[in-house]
């Protein structure tokens, strides 16, 4: 009975992996026609609110959260709920969606990274190389392939901002994977986002960024709060809780490839070959690493 409620708690892990980056890879094709109008903080403050709503009546213990957990409550806010979807938005603002979509897998290769420093965890040869590919693919993604001057001569900063966003994303994967273990999932969902979403919203009062909110575009900002955001999340933590932060972020990563599908059907934009060939190899890292574990 305990084997049959492990193999079914592991299910559960996977498939929510899977759903999760399903949500995520729709959110540069939805928010970059919205990023037109609406600026990108005032954007990720909204989402935010909105997926610690969504996230508020999903919550099945209320337990008191405990004076050190605060504190990493707020860690994970700054670092996953305004750091890192300030940093996304902005450089999505500049840079194609497809290439957005590419440059998310960064997140695999820093939670991996963050995951052996945090919780001393042993990384193989065999998974260092697929790691190692996979940084290959999301540096041809950045340089557009051209090295004529430096691997390091980047060419467009949207793309450098979209990896910023991913290191912040995976110290949250990381920071949130320790306290799923103490907390209900909803509840550091709903904590984390309501806490981000409003420090953004002061900003915004802050900084004077206009409410400038079109009518076609509030479709849009409503499905990236409670579904591109609010349930990956919920979903994506579920995962980190069941199945481990690697093979987590392993799944998560294919949010890439629903990511370039979903720019080529709803935003028209051409996949150029550097694109489809970084797909192939990030791909390929991926399935050495799944192999691998």
């Amino acid at each position: 009975m305990r084997n049959l409620t492990h193999i079914q708690q592991t299910k559960i892990g996977y498939v929510s992996a899977v759903l999760a980056a399903l949500l995520f890879g729709s959110v540069s094709t939805i928010a970059k026609p919205s990023l037109v109008t609406v600026h990108p903080i005032l954007l990720a403050s909204l989402v935010y609110l909105l997926a610690s709503m969504v996230a508020t009546p999903l919550i099945s213990k209320k337990a008191p959260v405990s004076f050190k957990d605060k504190w990493l409550i707020l860690a994970i806010a700054l670092s996953g709920a305004v750091v890192g979807p300030v940093m996304f938005f902005v450089g999505l603002d500049i840079t194609a969606a497809s290439n957005s979509a590419l440059l998310l897998n960064g997140e695999i290769i820093f939670s991996v990274f963050l995951a052996i420093l945090l919780f001393k965890e042993k990384i193989s040869t065999a998974s260092c190389l697929a790691v190692i590919i996979i940084i290959a693919g999301v540096i041809i993604v950045t340089t557009d392939a051209n090295f004529s001057y430096s691997m390091f001569d980047i060419r467009n900063q949207g793309n450098i901002l979209i990896v910023g966003s991913t290191l912040f994303w995976a110290l949250d994967n990381n920071l949130s994977r320790t306290l799923s273990t103490r907390l209900d999932i909803a509840r550091i969902v709903q904590l984390k986002s309501l806490v981000g979403g409003s420090i953004l919203l002061l900003l915004v009062f802050l900084l004077d960024i206009p409410f400038n909110i079109e009518l076609g575009h509030i479709p849009n900002i409503l499905f990236l709060g409670i579904a591109g955001f609010g349930a990956s999340i919920f979903l994506f933590l579920h995962s980190l809780k069941r199945i481990g932060t690697v093979k987590t972020v392993m799944i998560f990563s294919t949010s890439s490839v629903f990511g370039l599908i979903f720019a080529g059907i709803f935003l028209e934009e051409r996949l150029s070959h550097y694109q489809i060939t970084a797909m192939g190899i990030i791909l390929l890292g991926i399935y050495f690493l799944y192999k691998k574990q």
